[in-house]
């Protein structure tokens, strides 16, 4: 489907304007002399028409170059000036008078005629002959025409090549987005917004904050802005798939930007059509946010309104941030569709608040819940795990689902201002508590040793440690039975309660004493000694991040 075509003033890049055509050789050799709307020169112009006749607007469509030697302007200065505003209302894009045949100077009523009307009106002081002139700018309009199509096919092909390359979605918009110089948006056939994006490393308007004041609120898209039917191959309401939008915010856009908004839509298209990818692309949308936030890109001041152009309207209460860490094995293409819906409908269920994101080639997603009070973080970090593992639990049928299991690290009760740092806390947390024993989910709060020792992992400062303070003891355990190190932990966990820790392994008294002498002897340390204790038990939580593979 056709873009839309821009709404009001035109843009002079990728056409063939007034002041361009004067430049010609056909019209520099009569001499013009603009005596009349100099400050609308940069009209486009759709086409050249030379003609005599006194009520020649009538036959014009608009943008045209209209050629005459001043037969049909009229003797009566009323019939002059009604000519120049019959030719502005018609959208004429300049009005050029060949002195001689007619005239020797140009009326006054004419030349007041268009600058009150805001029509260029040109005077050539030398003969030329006007075939000449249709036929250099015609010309030029035909090549002007196909250098924009050479311009469309340049970034179709590149996103063409992109999607060929195993990109998506995010890519071709972030692609566009480049090429026209402008935020990107895709929305629902609805309007609703489903992905935004901007040009890479220039500095403009934040696409979420532009989408959220100048689109989310509008009756319509703003003056000079392209918008173009993705399909969806059905009759009637599913005709239209989506739409992808572009706003003139940073510069104005030209008619090579409809040319390529049509073809990156049929792009789009087919892409949604095979893989049905909206909950997914929506998701990634709302993981870039996220991260942006969680990386500083995103200002704690534009967070909200960013938040709500995402449909996250979380009420005055703090801000829970969740990560859910995924392993380092990655969801097959094939699933991630599925992961995302499963994992919308299941977190429908907790009855909260959630702007939930995607990043999967980093293996995680960022979530934000929305409190009504701080003292209810415990029992909603209870629903949404349960509802993060319900959702990968009902993947059964995906490939490789059956082997995911997950890491849920939900952190502190915040406001907006510290929502990000707290965020990327929690993903750091997430990715050092791989390596710890599952549960439902786990406190940032009670990950900050792990999170240090983890950033240590490829220091081999910390294999030394762990050797020096506990290596008999794992020596130990890689070649006898039973392994003593699970026993030291739970005496170590029970803070050297030996009763508590004689009920929780399942050992009488006898024995567990047995074992802690033994650990004793192997290590040559006293387990009563306060900074033993402290030694032995960063050993113990450092061996599991000496020894991982990391990130």
């Amino acid at each position: 489907m056709k873009a839309r075509e821009p709404q009001g003033p035109q843009s002079t890049q990728g056409t063939i304007t007034v002041a361009r055509a004067l430049e010609l050789p056909a019209l520099r050799k009569g001499l013009p002399e603009v005596v009349a709307g100099a400050e609308e020169l940069h009209r486009p112009l759709r086409w050249v028409h030379a003609g005599e006749a006194p009520h020649i607007a009538a036959l014009l469509k608009g943008g045209e170059l209209l050629l005459t030697t001043g037969i049909g302007l009229g003797s009566r200065p009323s019939e002059q000036r009604a000519f120049a505003r019959g030719l502005a209302r018609r959208g004429v894009a300049a009005l050029v008078v060949e002195l001689g045949a007619r005239f020797s100077a140009l009326p006054d009523a004419l030349v007041e005629g268009a600058r009150s009307c805001g029509l260029p009106l040109v005077q050539l002081h030398r003969e030329v002959p006007f075939v000449a002139v249709t036929e250099e700018i015609h010309t030029e309009l035909v090549n002007e025409h196909y250098a924009l199509l050479r311009r469309a096919d340049e970034v179709h092909g590149q996103c063409t090549r992109a999607l060929l390359g195993g990109g998506g979605i995010p890519e071709v918009l972030r692609l566009f987005a480049d090429f026209a110089g402008n935020p990107v948006f895709l929305e629902t056939a609805e309007g609703g917004l489903l992905y935004a994006t901007g040009p890479a490393g220039r500095p403009g308007s934040d696409p979420l904050q532009v989408w959220d004041g100048l689109r989310a609120h509008a009756a319509r898209e703003p003056e000079g802005s392209v918008l173009a039917e993705v399909p969806g191959g059905g009759p009637g309401p599913d005709a239209v798939r989506a739409r992808l939008v572009v706003l003139p915010v940073d510069t104005p856009l030209a008619p090579v930007h409809r040319i390529a908004a049509d073809r990156t839509a049929e792009l789009l298209a087919v892409v949604l059509l095979q893989a049905r990818q909206e909950e997914e692309l929506a998701a990634r949308g709302r993981g870039d946010f996220l991260s942006g936030l969680a990386e500083g890109r995103v200002l704690p001041g534009d967070a909200p309104a960013q938040a709500r152009a995402l449909g996250f309207r979380p009420g005055p209460g703090p801000l829970l941030p969740v990560v859910l860490r995924l392993p380092d094995e990655p969801v097959p293409p094939s699933g991630r569709a599925a992961l995302v819906c499963a994992l919308r409908e299941e977190l429908a269920g907790a009855g909260v608040p959630v702007l939930l994101g995607v990043r999967l080639p980093e293996g995680r997603i960022p979530l934000l819940v929305g409190l009504r009070e701080a003292a209810e973080r415990d029992a909603v970090a209870e629903r949404v795990a349960a509802a993060l593992r319900a959702a990968l639990g009902a993947l059964a049928g995906v490939p490789r689902a059956g082997v995911l299991r997950p890491v849920v690290v939900v952190g502190s009760p915040v406001a907006w201002e510290t929502a990000g740092p707290e965020l990327r806390h929690a993903a750091e947390a997430a990715t050092a508590a791989q390596v710890l024993p599952e549960r439902p989910w786990h406190d940032v709060r009670s990950l900050d040793v792990d999170v240090l020792l983890w950033r240590l992992r490829d220091r081999g400062d910390l294999a030394a440690f762990v050797d020096r303070v506990i290596g008999p003891l794992l020596a130990h355990d890689a070649s006898a039975r039973p392994p003593l190190v699970p026993t030291l932990e739970c005496y170590l966990a029970h803070a050297g309660r030996k009763a508590e820790t004689a009920r929780a392994l399942h050992l009488n008294r006898q024995t567990l004493y047995d074992r802690l002498a033994r650990v004793t002897r192997l290590l040559g340390t006293d387990l009563e000694d306060p900074d033993t204790v402290l030694a032995v038990t960063l050993a113990l939580r450092a061996r599991r991040h000496a020894t991982s593979a990391g990130g």
